[in-house]
């Protein structure tokens, strides 16, 4: 799933490469992808993109006033083409749901792998419209996510297990799996632990790590072309996504629990002492 550094680096790519253009046309491949019906695509034939940002883990370009907002979900991506086939698109055919046509020729597909189809896109006149954006919470990069405004989040959480606690959209904006496993493991903090229980050098520590991991994630990812973010993201994951490899920290073998949608990866050693996560959907410590 493209997190707040792949949709940053997303969001700098198009600035680089739309901005300023002129859009033809929007074609829907995929009907479900579409959420809103007012204003409609055709509205944004001649407007021009004047400016391209990120909300958590939306982005948002704004046409003269009308915004085109995408969420990628889990299996979604954007595929630039600096000359975009003049071939008519078959809908319902293959991962393609959504086309931008800017009037030089170039321009984007949004396409999306799988059966489970979460690929969203929302044509707004304002981006509090969008029901994830209105309820974002801080954006973990910006000047407001403080030490004591993390404080503040792990205690209005109470035991809820802090792995969930990351990704929950409307308490920190923008951190999803993949991202929360890598701090978790640079923090050495279990994915269960109680949310609230974290001692001041905890929450400091865990802060530090938020910022420095994102940070260093959107350093990579800077100048990287829309095609190459993920494979760069893939290659610098310690412990998502590398069950069975072993911990580049410790030697110790990494580990994966899983649930009926999504799972998690972690070190055993690094992170909860030794012991070994019960791998079920209520998973708990093993005694």
């Amino acid at each position: 799933m493209p997190e707040l550094p792949e949709v940053e680096a997303l969001a700098a790519f198009l600035r680089e490469n739309a901005a300023g253009k002129v859009v033809a046309r929007i074609d829907v491949a995929t009907i479900s992808v579409l959420k809103t019906f007012d204003p409609p695509l055709t509205a944004f034939g001649g407007l021009s993109v004047t400016s391209i940002s990120r909300h958590g883990k939306f982005l948002d370009l704004d046409c003269d006033g009308l915004h085109l907002v995408v969420h990628l979900a889990r299996a979604g991506w954007l595929r630039w083409s600096d000359s975009l086939s003049p071939r008519p698109m078959k809908p319902g055919k293959g991962p393609l749901a959504l086309r931008v046509r800017f009037a030089d020729g170039s321009g984007f597909d949004l396409t999306e792998a799988g059966t489970r189809k979460k690929l969203a896109v929302y044509a707004v006149r304002d981006v509090t419209d969008v029901p994830g954006i209105a309820r974002l919470g801080v954006d973990p990069l910006s000047d407001e996510f403080t030490q004591d405004r993390l404080a503040s989040l792990l205690a209005a959480a109470g035991r809820s297990q802090i792995k969930g606690v990351l990704r929950d959209q409307s308490v920190i904006a923008g951190i999803g799996n993949a991202y929360s496993d890598e701090v978790l493991h640079a923090a050495r903090l279990s994915p269960f632990h109680p949310a609230s229980t974290l001692t001041e050098e905890e929450t400091a520590a865990l802060h530090a790590v938020i910022v420095g991991e994102l940070s260093a994630a959107l350093e990579r990812a800077h100048g990287l072309a829309a095609r190459d973010l993920k494979d760069s993201k893939r290659s610098s994951m310690r412990v998502h996504g590398r069950a069975g490899e072993t911990c580049p920290v410790c030697g110790d073998t990494v580990r994966e629990v899983s649930f009926a949608d999504s799972s998690l990866q972690y070190c055993a050693t690094c992170q909860t002492s030794g012991k070994i996560l019960a791998d079920r959907r209520m998973s708990r410590l093993l005694k």
